[in-house]
């Protein structure tokens, strides 16, 4: 069908272009337009803000999606490494984490499967993304993601240009950062209509500390077929390869005994098992979106986003195995284990945590106008699997491991053949959904819209070890009304309101078992309860000539509220769920953008968020007395400030973002300090030095300030402190583990179109 849809007939926009011919050529703008795109018009019956193409240039070249977003309201963003490259970063909304936000690209959903995060660092390179939309209050009702309370974040990735041409990047910066960023547009190719682009990126840098270097070569490419009354169909297609090096979470305790030093060994001796080689992560993602959009009336018009995702990779550690004493799930393996380089019966190995995942699904929708009533239908469908294998790969004596991959044909097998592994699963996973709105214009300025989207989400998987369990299953439908109002009080002033609903199931390691020495350790159900949550906005929106501004008062209720945290399994570092029971939040979001002259622009956002806990946390048959405590993750105000300057040759910004106290525990006994980071870009436009085409270099400071600071909840726990649970007993505390926040460092750019 999208091949078919390509290469439609041209002839059906000769209308379009007549129509073109008519209009003026010259129109006056009275104000100052926004040069950045930070705040630009919306007029959504909900909290909406955006960045543009025209912001995302004049940043570092290296910036992933959820760098890019860190000045919006509401957005939290915990970083490891300043260049993006690592998988170890967070970003929450309004105290919500990056496991509740629905992210897409061209209309495809980037989340993981079966624990619904979503990894910054595989998308798109940021020369190729048009706009960045962040929906902080919930996602479209048309959008195919679930877990998604927190919002939305939509990635648009450019059209190929109209005329071949092409653009080079080339950027040096701090720690032997160097990248290479080329990509080439055909133009409109002969009669066809069909144009195209094709990117590629070479980038690596060392680990601004520790041992260790980041490797991402990425290839983006997209064609584009546009005829008739707006009709248009395209493919885009988007391949990651990275090898990056895990930057270790201390704990509280860790970061204040030694620090920045808490790191992997820069070299290996016999038994070490923090050696940085065992724990540099290779993973291969490959992601393919085809939206469509036809005009079959004109009353009538169908969407379809069709999608498809192949995934494989490795986040590996460092562990040890003796020959004797192992189990295979609750079998003990009576032959000894043939383990190369043991001494005395004990080997260092690499274990290794792979995951295989392969997505497919598509979303389609009718939308009928008639009258004052705009109705929109449509069917959602996802299928996807995911092999996770825990396994583990003898090393050499230099410590390089025999397959950094972890494919099992190479990893250590018992002595009758069995791969040896301390997790072995397959889970499938199938959501159907449909929804039903009706967008009602009352009157000119008076918009009521009414919604319902039933969701179904069935998971199917086998566990593989030996013991008490093999298949597993879970099945949930959620039921999610929703409703808005928009109010044009005039030409420039907007009033909405909205009340949506939102579920999340429990991931998918909260279905199976876990066992360690032969006994069970942790009893995986498909009964766990979901977690579902209403929430409403109610905003004011001014739109103006130099100064525009909204500002969203909002409010959430959940039950069952799945919290994201990090859990030790056999040694592998795996996503899972806290069930925090029920939570209110409520608060303000802002954001004004100034334009005092042209290219001129002052960027100002903000939030206050009051979060409680509803319920004591069970713990160990006991209650941990959490009611009214804060949630984790959560600070109570947020600050940005981004102004920047363009004049057609030199250009520049700034970007200054406060982060309050954040809460790692239930019990609000242990928690990180607020902390400020300042980025700063200075450049030159160089057209019309040498030629006519596009020229800049750029210098762009990442941190200038580079503060010491823990910047966000890697891993969060019930109580840090040893505490009277209700019952009388005592909980023992756990530590909760940080993400440590990123050096300084400098980035030059070279860009040069041709």
């Amino acid at each position: 069908m999208i091949p078919a849809l390509l290469l439609a007939s041209p002839a059906l926009a000769e209308s379009g272009e007549a129509a073109d011919a008519e209009r003026p050529a010259d129109i006056e703008v009275i104000g100052h337009p926004d040069p950045e795109g930070l705040l630009p018009d919306q007029t959504a019956p909900q909290a909406v803000s955006a960045i543009s193409a025209d912001f995302i240039t004049k940043q570092a070249p290296t910036l992933n999606a959820f760098q890019l977003v860190n000045l919006l309201p509401g957005a939290n963003v915990s970083t490891s490494d300043p260049y993006g490259l690592s998988t170890s970063s967070g970003l929450t909304l309004r105290g919500l984490g990056q496991d509740q936000i629905g992210v897409l690209m061209e209309g495809a959903p980037q989340n993981d499967i079966g624990y619904f995060y979503a990894y910054p660092s595989q998308f798109a390179d940021a020369e190729n993304v048009r706009q960045i939309v962040l929906a902080q209050g919930a996602a479209s009702i048309d959008a195919p993601v679930v877990a998604a309370a927190g919002g939305m974040l939509s990635l648009s990735l450019d059209d190929p240009k109209a005329e071949m041409g092409g653009l080079v990047n080339l950027s040096l910066g701090s720690y032997d950062e160097r990248r290479a960023f080329v990509r080439f547009d055909t133009g409109v190719l002969g009669g066809s209509g069909i144009k195209a682009f094709v990117s590629y990126s070479n980038n690596r840098a060392d680990n601004w500390r520790g041992a260790g270097h980041d490797q991402r070569q990425h290839v983006d490419a997209k064609l584009l077929r546009e005829w008739g009354d707006g009709n248009r169909a395209s493919i885009a297609f988007s391949y990651n390869d990275a090898k990056t090096s895990a930057y270790p979470s201390p704990t509280l305790a860790d970061w204040k005994a030694v620090g920045r030093n808490f790191n992997h060994d820069s070299r290996y001796s016999e038994g070490n098992t923090n050696y940085w080689r065992l724990y540099r992560a290779p993973f291969r993602n490959f992601y393919v979106a085809a939206p469509v959009h036809l005009k079959l009336s004109e009353q009538l018009t169908f969407d379809s986003s069709a999608y498809l995702q192949l995934g494989h990779g490795n986040a590996p550690y460092g562990t040890q195995l003796t020959e004797t004493g192992n189990y295979l799930g609750t079998e003990e393996l009576s032959q000894p284990i043939a383990l190369p380089g043991a001494v005395d019966g004990l080997a260092t190995v690499m274990g290794n945590w792979t995951g295989k995942q392969f997505r497919i699904g598509d979303v389609s929708k009718l939308t009928f106008q008639t009258g004052a009533h705009t109705i929109t239908a449509g069917l959602w469908f996802d299928y996807g699997t995911d092999r996770v294998t825990q396994s583990y790969t003898s090393i050499g004596a230099d410590g390089h491991p025999f397959d950094q991959w972890g494919y099992q044909d190479k990893a250590i097998r018992t002595a009758d053949g069995r791969l040896l592994a301390y997790e072995n699963a397959r889970t499938e996973t199938v959501t159907k959904g449909f929804f039903l709105a009706d967008s009602v214009a009352l009157t000119p300025r008076l918009t009521v819209d009414l919604g319902f989207k039933g969701v179904d989400v069935l998971r199917n998987g086998r566990n593989y070890l030996p013991g008490p369990q093999s298949d597993v299953r879970s099945n949930s439908f959620a039921a999610l009304p929703r409703a808005a109002l928009h109010y044009k009080l005039d030409d420039r002033q907007q009033l909405f309101a909205n009340i949506t609903t939102n579920f999340r199931t429990p991931n998918e390691f909260a279905l199976y078992n876990s066992y360690y020495g032969g006994e069970l350790v942790s009893a995986g159900s498909g009964n766990l309860k979901n977690e579902y949550s209403v929430s409403e906005e109610l905003g004011y929106r001014y739109i103006g000539p130099s100064l525009s501004f909204s500002l969203t008062a909002f409010h959430y209720h959940f039950r069952n509220r799945q919290v994201a945290t990090v859990v030790n399994s056999g040694g592998a570092l795996v996503n899972s769920t806290i069930n925090g029971g029920s939570q209110t939040s409520y608060g303000l979001d802002g954001e004004i953008d100034y334009r005092p002259a042209k290219g001129v622009s002052v960027y100002i956002s903000g939030e206050y968020l009051h979060t409680r806990l509803g319920d004591d946390l069970p713990v160990g048959g006991d209650l941990l007395p959490t009611k009214g405590k804060r949630a984790v993750s959560s600070p109570e105000f947020q600050f940005a400030l981004g102004t920047t300057y363009d004049d057609g040759r030199l250009f520049g910004s700034t970007a200054l973002k406060y982060v309050g106290r954040q809460y790692a525990t239930f019990m609000n006994d242990e928690s990180i300090k607020g902390y400020a980071t300042l980025d700063l870009s200075i450049g030159m436009h160089l057209a019309g030095l040498i030629d006519a085409q596009r020229m800049d270099l750029r210098l762009n400071a990442i941190n200038v300030t580079n503060p010491h600071v823990l910047s966000g909840v890697y891993s969060v726990s019930s109580n840090a402190q040893d505490t009277i649970g209700r019952g009388g007993t005592l909980i023992a505390g756990s530590a909760p583990a940080y993400y440590v926040g990123s050096g300084r460092a400098f980035v030059a750019t070279l860009s040069r179109a041709f």
